[in-house]
């Protein structure tokens, strides 16, 4: 029975991401040739058809891969492949914990050795073909060795401290391993700004006075404290410009992609921070925060019942082991299958997503002349190469923000 769920709501995902990346396609190149009247005096044909047709790249990409995805999963649990697994390390590891690690690693492996050539021909390939990739070969390798020496550094206490509370600290377990998740993401939030991004970028302080000076009245006007304003080397991996703060209390600091300096003049600048801005004065950020503590309890719950529930292992194409413990069998297999049967809620959390987005787009608004933000976000659109023409449905099942036509006019007119 539970195979059987199991396998109509992969199906039912994978039939529905399909069908919204066609409807995507087909109206994306149904209005190719045709600029949207409120940017046709700012954004030419030629840029508009180059950001269909990267979309539609995009999503032909994005088809191949939720496919492969699938197959992956399917491999690993119908077809037996984390029985494999785990019985041959069984076999061949006497230590429990040790054993659990490694089938946690073993997994992990398998994934990314499989998504590693996607992530290359969408660097190399898809977004060199439009002019974003700078990233050489050489930069690739080392990013994701030092992907993989991180996880192994950070991801492996976590590890061993769930596995650990799982199997000794009795039905209290959830409580303890909820805590210690909580804890590595603030963790994580205090070592990001000062030791993992500078491994993989390159941060100088902001050398502009006229946009420093601007920054910092906006900052202050809108009761932000900063510890400082860097701009970091973007370039060297990709033209696409973005913005974003990171740390929080007083260890705050804005980070400017070089790109994004380039393109927009100090007034957009401001715009767009006060954006940003927007989200902290309606403490998005840590609802959201909020809101991912509470559903990983929640799942930590759920699987605190599933773990002694045989039919959730047999239905997903594994034999537990008799008298060694299946902790990080029963973690893999949650990790696995929660997503197919979660997929409804994507539409809702994009919801959420872009109202928020509205939120701080008034926000700014109330600090800057609204024309400013419009007049960054169409230059945006344009050096991002997105899309003006979302197909409806697919946006709204999706799209984190508003699409440009709605947002820019709201912004124009309230």
């Amino acid at each position: 029975m539970f195979t059987s769920l199991f396998v109509a709501f992969l199906l039912a995902d994978i039939l529905t991401g399909l069908w919204l990346a066609s409807r995507q396609i087909r109206h994306v190149q149904k209005h190719r040739d045709t600029v949207p009247p409120e940017f046709a005096d700012r954004i030419g044909l030629h840029s508009h058809q180059r950001a269909a047709d990267y979309t539609i790249a995009k999503m032909q990409f994005s088809m191949v891969e939720r496919v492969t995805e699938a197959a992956v999963l399917v491999g690993f649990t119908l077809l037996g492949g984390l029985q494999f697994l785990d019985h041959h390390l069984g076999v061949l590891i006497d230590n429990e914990m040790l054993r659990q690690l490694m089938l946690l690693a073993a997994v992990l492996a398998i994934m990314g050795l499989i998504g590693l050539p996607f992530s290359a021909w969408r660097k190399f390939k898809l977004e060199a073909r439009f002019g974003f990739n700078r990233i050489t070969p050489r930069l690739f390798i080392q990013d994701n060795l030092k992907t993989l020496a991180l996880t192994l550094l950070l991801g492996t206490p976590l590890a061993a401290g769930v596995l650990w509370f799982m199997g000794n600290a009795g039905s209290s377990w959830v409580w303890w391993a909820w805590g210690l998740w909580v804890g590595f993401n603030f963790l994580i939030l205090w070592l990001f700004p000062t030791v993992i991004a500078p491994l993989f970028n390159k941060f100088t302080p902001l050398d502009n006075p006229e946009i420093a000076e601007r920054i910092q009245g906006l900052a202050k006007r809108c009761g932000f404290s900063l510890s400082g304003l860097f701009v970091m080397d973007g370039s060297k991996r990709s033209a696409h410009g973005n913005a974003y703060f990171t740390g929080f209390g007083n260890a705050r600091r804005i980070v400017f992609f070089d790109t994004l300096l380039s393109r927009l003049n100090v007034d957009e600048v401001e715009a767009v921070l006060a954006h940003e801005l927007g989200h902290f004065s309606h403490k998005h950020i840590i609802k959201r925060m909020a809101v991912s503590f509470a559903v990983a309890l929640a799942f930590l719950l759920l699987l605190g019942w599933l773990s002694n529930q045989t039919w959730f292992y047999v239905g997903l194409g594994v034999l537990p082991q008799l008298g060694r413990p299946n902790d990080a069998l029963a973690l893999i297999l949650l990790f696995l299958a929660v997503p197919v049967f979660t997929f409804w809620a994507t539409p809702l959390a994009s919801w959420l997503s872009r109202r928020d987005e509205f939120q701080a787009d008034r926000y700014a608004a109330r600090q800057c002349p609204p024309d400013r933000l419009v007049s960054a976000l169409v230059k945006l659109y344009d050096d991002n190469a997105a899309t003006l023409t979302p197909d409806p449905i697919h946006s709204a099942y999706y799209d984190s923000h508003p699409p440009a036509v709605i947002r820019i006019q709201k912004l124009k007119h309230g």
